[in-house]
């Protein structure tokens, strides 16, 4: 493509890279310059105007972002028709947003005029919302530049919400007051609410490994995940939690995550469905560790050991006020 000021009579076909504007004249920036619009230049007095001009094997900026969206998208997106060197991408359906981000990064990388930008990944998203744009920088790009964006095929797609029916144990310890355990259900069934899931079983029980493995397995029975809220922290593998779910012939996955709010989550299965052991910033509705890992499985994707170790970039999040224990004690609060 090119671009820069040209005769006014060489500027046929032509797009206005900057608006024109002239007593009787207003040239918009986008414009495209036919016989018209040069008669009116010339009748304004202007020589010259700065244009962009594609050259052979140049491909216009909306049909070039048009094309490279309906290549990278994947599954579960819809694609607005292209604008000002724009497509966008929208997710057709809730779910959770999956990137290959080796290949956006490739993408990004083929030429500076091709530009694909997206949410962060495995971001909860909603049916209509945006998720990706492609934008051309200038007004035409390079057809084989095109060509080579579109080699890299499906790149961005949504994991619809599949697991729709939840069941919650909560352990219970003397001094834990009924109040905690209600505002606890109050605020899942919101978290789940947009996954299109619900609670399906609600059992109480004492904070001990035998009484938790017994309502493990009868939850896993009836329900495509399991969430156990203790009435106590998990502090290590041999805990009531983690052993209970052994004990019901289950297996822990993880233990903790590099995720604050939310280190002390453990994540497991009996047989086919996901145990979750929740922290207790689980019980606050603020985002947190938990919300990464609850997202991921109701939309049926596996979150594995390897997953949640790589978290820790990004998973500092705002410290959540109603914590027993903040990250930073009193001796570190300035008077």
């Amino acid at each position: 493509m090119r671009f820069g000021p040209v005769a006014v009579d060489e500027a046929l076909g032509g797009v206005v890279a900057h608006a024109v504007r002239r007593p009787g004249l207003l040239l918009k920036k986008g414009s495209v310059i036919g016989l018209e619009e040069i008669a009116a230049l010339k009748a304004a007095g202007l020589a010259t105007v700065t244009v962009a001009m594609a050259e052979p094997g140049d491909i216009g900026e909306d049909e070039a972002a048009g094309r490279i969206a309906a290549a990278v998208a994947g599954e579960g997106l819809r694609i607005d028709p292209p604008f000002t060197g724009r497509a966008n991408l929208f997710a057709a359906e809730a779910g959770v947003l999956v990137v290959d981000r080796a290949g956006i990064d490739r993408i990004n990388r083929i030429d500076e005029a091709i530009t694909l930008a997206t949410l962060p990944a495995f971001a909860a998203v909603e049916a209509g919302e945006m998720v990706a744009t492609v934008k051309i920088i200038p007004y035409a790009v390079a057809g084989d530049r095109v060509e080579e964006a579109l080699a890299a095929g499906p790149l961005v797609r949504v994991a619809p919400f599949v697991r729709r029916r939840v069941a919650i144990v909560s352990t219970l310890l003397p001094g834990l007051a009924d109040k905690v355990v209600e505002k606890t259900l109050r605020v899942t069934a919101d978290r789940l609410a947009p996954a299109g899931a619900a609670i399906v079983g609600e059992r109480r029980v004492p904070h001990e490994a035998a009484a938790l493995a017994d309502a493990i397995a009868v939850s896993a029975e009836e329900a495509d995940l399991v969430l156990v809220f203790g009435a106590s922290a998990i502090a290590d593998r041999r805990d009531v939690i983690p052993a209970a779910l052994e004990a019901a012939g289950g297996r822990v996955d993880h233990l903790g995550m590099p995720v604050d709010p939310g280190n002390l989550l453990m994540i497991g299965a009996r047989g086919t469905v996901p145990v979750i052991g929740a922290p207790g910033c689980a019980r606050s509705p603020k985002e947190n560790g938990f919300d990464w890992v609850l997202m991921r499985l109701l939309a049926g994707l596996p979150v594995t050991k390897q997953d949640v170790t790589g978290m820790g970039v990004g998973g500092l999040l705002m410290e959540i006020v109603s914590r027993p224990q903040p990250r930073e004690g009193d001796a570190a609060v300035p008077p």
